[in-house]
Formats: C-alpha cells, structure tokens, sequence
C-alpha cells in the first residue's frame, strides 16, 4: 500500500517537472509507472535467480530497490532534456 502511494506522489512529481519541460506530463507518468514496475519485476526475477525464493522479505525488498532505481534512471532521463526557452537569460534588460 504505501508502495502505490509513494508511486503516485513520483508520478506527480515527474509530471510537474515534465510540464515545466514543455512535456506532455500525462506521457511521462505513464513512463514513470512503467519504469518503476518494469524494474521491480526484473529485480524480482533476478533476485530470484539469483539469491533463491528462501527469503520472501529480503526478495520483495530487492524488488522494491530495484524499482525505485527505475523511478531515478527515468528522472535522470527527463532532467536531461532541455527546458522551454523562457528562461532568465532571454529577459535581461528588460
């Protein structure tokens, strides 16, 4: 449970800083909610593989790492793209 409300405060996040980008924040939500769960499957199927299903806690935390690690590769991602020009620069002098 508080996984999906942690998820929903990072969608609206992403989505204010991907409108402030000039971006489709509806778009970028989708991304985040399929980064976050994309990667918490993979660091599931991996934890399993390679740590064993002996320890269900430590299984779903790793999962839970791992999903969070795809939340930040997204938001590294979407910092990188440059924002709209209106920008400080453009009002110096007036």
């Amino acid at each position: 449970m508080l996984e999906i409300i942690a998820l929903i405060y990072l969608c609206k996040k992403t989505g204010e800083t991907a409108a402030q980008k000039g971006l489709s924040s509806s778009r970028w939500k989708l991304y985040t909610v399929l980064a976050w769960f994309g990667a918490e499957f993979a660091g599931f199927f991996l934890g399993a593989i390679f740590f064993g299903t002996g320890n269900l806690v430590g299984l779903l935390l790793f999962a839970l790492i791992c999903g969070v690690g795809g939340y930040l590769i997204l938001k590294v991602q979407l910092g990188k793209i440059p924002g709209t020009m209106d920008d400080d620069i453009d009002r110096i002098g007036e």
